[in-house]
């Protein structure tokens, strides 16, 4: 039986990790995965996190085990009965350094060898310090790690824990977003609300970066200047009129939308600490269910509600129609969301029905629901 092993501190496991141990895992019946621990070292995670971190990362590689060790790699190698260690390399400055811990490693006699793995191009930028540079930043690492080990450098890094809420138009979003800031201020839990659609309409009406204003150019150019006002501001509630008729039209916007608000949602997590809910509409359509490591609260109610919420909002029965056909259904997003936590392994989903009108009680102890799963 060919075994092998590969050690590294773990602090965090990446994808070029995973990629070098699914890769090994290929070549040997058994691999085993060591954290280890540096005495002259200072990691973010402890021993037992970064042992979960890379546990739940590989948990579908049933030839692969994690164990976690202190001394010597090549000391642990012979303990473990392993003649091989495994090492990825991503660049000239990682052979010299890996060439030396081999020579050092053979100095001790104990005929263990090093199997040297490539770093595949497109994974070799990434590292442990790269994510933790990218968090510090609020930039996103959702490439970088899977979201287990997000949710938990968000957590330790920024104190940031992150719950997406959304659902079709009128089933109550806004109201629920707003009834958690409550409730997190009466339990001292600190609570933001961040609705990604008051995002989109300061970068269509207020803000005036030259990027912005070339977005703005660019949606002017794709849907008409009709859209337009005289002072070169977006006027939604036309662009509403054109893309909500043509399901590729909307298709457009929201692609033309995605990087800009993308953008602007760094600048509103910058400095944000405790509970960060993001309400978006089209959290699933636009595939940015990562930003929340699937962690959903999903509303719906009848169609008889919806109707009649977004009759007293001013909307006729036709524009009513023709939003809800532009938006996945409920059913549909609950598919994707359950289909996206099964892919990877991580995620909760909530569902709420907002028909009648919802109990504090039941509104608290869903609140605490949140925050028992985020381990706040």
């Amino acid at each position: 039986m060919k075994k092998a092993i590969y050690a590294f501190s773990g602090d965090p496991i990446t994808y070029g990790h995973i990629d070098i141990i699914k890769r090994a895992a290929g070549t040997f019946d058994e691999v085993i995965v060591g954290i280890g621990s540096n005495p002259d070292k200072s990691y973010m995670f402890t021993l037992d996190e970064r042992r979960e971190m890379a546990e739940r990362s590989l948990a579908e590689l049933k030839n692969v085990h994690v164990k976690a060790f202190t001394g010597l790699l090549v000391d642990f190698a012979y303990e473990q009965d392993i003649s091989v260690i495994v090492k990825g390399v991503r660049n000239s400055d990682d052979f010299g350094y890996e060439n030396i811990l081999h020579q050092l490693g053979a100095s001790q006699k104990q005929g263990i060898d090093t199997y040297i793995l490539f770093a595949r191009p497109e994974l070799a930028h990434i590292s442990s310090s790269a994510v933790k540079s990218l968090q510090k930043e609020n930039g996103f690492i959702q490439d970088y790690v899977p979201l287990y080990v997000k949710q938990a450098i968000e957590a330790k890094m920024a104190r940031q824990y992150i719950l997406g809420v959304t659902g079709e138009i009128g089933t109550g979003k806004s109201f629920l977003s707003k009834s958690f800031t409550e409730i997190g201020e009466k339990l001292n839990i600190e609570t933001h609300h961040i609705d990604l659609d008051s995002i989109g309409q300061q970068i269509q009406e207020e803000l005036t970066d030259p990027q912005y204003l070339k977005v703005r150019r660019q949606i002017v150019d794709s849907f008409g200047s009709d859209i337009a006002d005289p002072d070169g501001m977006i006027n939604r509630k036309k662009l509403g009129q054109v893309v909500f008729n043509d399901s590729a039209a909307l298709a457009k916007l929201n692609a033309i939308m995605k990087k800009p608000i993308l953008v602007r949602l760094k600048r509103e997590l910058y400095g944000k600490s405790g509970l960060i809910i993001l309400n978006s509409a089209l959290l699933i359509e636009t595939g940015t269910v990562n930003l929340c490591n699937n962690n959903v609260l999903l509303m719906h109610c009848t169609k008889e509600t919806q109707e009649k919420r977004l009759l007293e909002r001013g909307l006729t029965k036709a524009q009513i129609s023709r939003r809800l056909d532009s938006q996945y259904a409920f059913l549909e997003k609950k598919r994707i969301i359950e289909l996206e936590i099964e892919r990877e392994n991580h995620g909760r989903l909530w569902v709420i029905k907002n028909d009648e009108k919802i109990t504090d009680k039941f509104l608290t102890e869903t609140f605490k629901s949140v925050i028992n799963e985020l381990r706040m």
